[in-house]
């Protein structure tokens, strides 16, 4: 029979033993030693100079003195001299001068936290992680600070996120009920882009970003420009919608040529513009006037202009320009008069265009 335990070696007290008590409390300073195993420090090779009762320190490799010999072991000062306390396999010690947890691995002490928090394969913050998601945190705020200059820091802060190559993805994905309603970042090249999406299958860019050169661009900004492709009579004294029936580019559709009216999709800030080119029916006396209408009954102020004196056919030209807001759903019109005789708005010349800019 042993006259030791098996893992911490305390030992027992013999049958017909004198002095019973050494045993029990050489026991106890060992349990004393061990149990909620707390040490110092785990860096010197050498006993301090002056410990107090009770200290403990696990012995650093290259141990000297009345340490020699004593690497990896903990040491505990007890009762005038140290004691030698060899570790066990799955010893764990909190050192209180790192606040580090540390567990014995039969060969070393190995950190659980914070080095030990390297080359996890998963890791879950109040809920559980996958191989979707390897890191998955369900919280209801995050904050990153800059470590300061007086803690060692630079003040500043940067969060990077790196793809392999330009053809892969890169970005953050906004979801509700965890379907995708929007994406940030580079997606399939190096140029930045805001997507949205109805369903989280269909996505439109609603702004993009070339990284060569930084020219912004919105794909989908309600913009158009149209022009009619044939001469537009109208009699004298009579405001006329001029047909603009046909466009060179209408984003979203928002130009309704069938209408010969632009239909705001959204509500925001529009510009317009528009250029009359007069043609000459009888007489070149006519006098020339344009302006932008609103829901077919409203003219926009400042959207009024005339030409006055003789007209050149195809030649003499009034341009139009204006700022209007607008209710999704209204409506701008092109409209064109003649004061005195009667003429032609000249087919392909006589246009009309907008864009939303605010």
């Amino acid at each position: 029979m042993s006259d030791a335990t098996s893992h911490l070696l305390l030992p027992y007290i013999l049958a017909a033993q004198a002095q019973k008590h050494v045993t029990h409390n050489e026991a106890l300073r060992i349990l004393d030693g061990l149990v909620q195993l707390s040490v110092l420090d785990r860096d010197l090779t050498a006993p301090p100079g002056s410990p107090a009762d009770g200290d403990r320190h696990i012995v650093s490799s290259g141990a000297t003195g009345d340490w020699s010999g004593w690497d990896l072991n903990v040491a505990l000062w007890t009762d005038g001299a140290w004691l030698r306390l060899p570790p066990r396999t799955g010893w764990s010690a909190w050192v209180e001068d790192e606040g580090l947890l540390l567990v014995y691995d039969g060969a070393a002490w190995v950190g659980t936290t914070p080095a030990a928090l390297q080359n996890l394969a998963l890791l879950g913050l109040g809920t559980t992680a996958d191989a979707s998601n390897p890191f998955s945190a369900k919280l209801n705020a995050a904050l990153w600070t800059a470590k300061t200059v007086a803690e060692g820091g630079t003040g500043g802060l940067f969060y990077t996120m790196n793809k392999e190559a330009a053809g892969d993805d890169l970005g953050l994905t906004l979801q509700t009920g965890f379907v995708t309603k929007a994406l940030v970042g580079l997606f399939g090249s190096d140029r930045f882009r805001l997507a949205v999406s109805a369903d989280g299958s269909t996505f439109v860019d609603g702004l993009s970003v070339d990284n060569a050169n930084g020219i912004v661009d919105q794909p989908r900004l309600p913009r158009f420009k149209a022009y009619t492709n044939y001469d537009n009579y109208v009699g004298a004294g009579a405001w006329t919608k001029i047909a603009i029936n046909n466009t060179d580019y209408n984003d979203q559709g928002a130009f309704d040529a069938a209408n010969n009216r632009f239909v705001a999709p959204v509500d925001g800030t529009y510009l317009f513009g528009a250029s009359l080119v007069y043609k000459v029916n009888a007489s070149t006396s006519a006098r020339m006037s344009g302006r932008l209408v609103l829901n077919g009954t409203t003219e926009i102020r400042g959207s009024f202009g005339e030409i006055s004196g003789a007209h050149v056919s195809e030649a003499t030209a009034l341009w139009l320009q204006t700022m209007v807001p607008l209710t999704a759903g209204d409506t701008v019109e092109l409209q064109g008069n003649f004061r005195a005789a009667d003429g032609y708005f000249a087919a392909d010349q006589t246009s009309f265009w907008g864009a939303k800019i605010g």
